[in-house]
């Protein structure tokens, strides 16, 4: 389990404990967040679930794929470092302390 930290854009903080195995945006579904919409569900195939990564965690995210990074491109002013996609980050102990910060709107 991890403890991960949703920032909405105007700056309220959500600390909530996320599963091993589920996604950081069914972490945010399930804890009723707002500023994560998962329009998709969850199957990357639309951007409104895009955060900004804190910068201390860019690092340890794993990679993106490709239909990842092409998601993107429909995000809300995208950021080529810190713009993640919240399905497409699977929960671990390693992202315990994870901080995530939603955009202005979502596309």
């Amino acid at each position: 389990m991890a403890k991960i930290t949703y920032i909405e854009h105007g700056g309220t903080e959500h600390v909530v404990e996320v599963r091993n195995g589920m996604t950081v945006m069914e972490g945010a579904r399930d804890n009723d967040i707002p500023g994560i919409e998962a329009d998709c569900g969850g199957a990357c195939a639309c951007s409104t679930c895009h955060v900004y990564v804190h910068p201390d965690w860019t690092e340890k995210l794993p990679a993106m794929d490709p239909m990842e990074e092409d998601m993107l491109d429909f995000a809300f002013e995208p950021d080529k470092v810190r713009s993640r996609l919240t399905c497409q980050i699977k929960v671990t102990d390693a992202l315990d302390g994870l901080v995530v910060q939603m955009p202005e709107k979502q596309l």
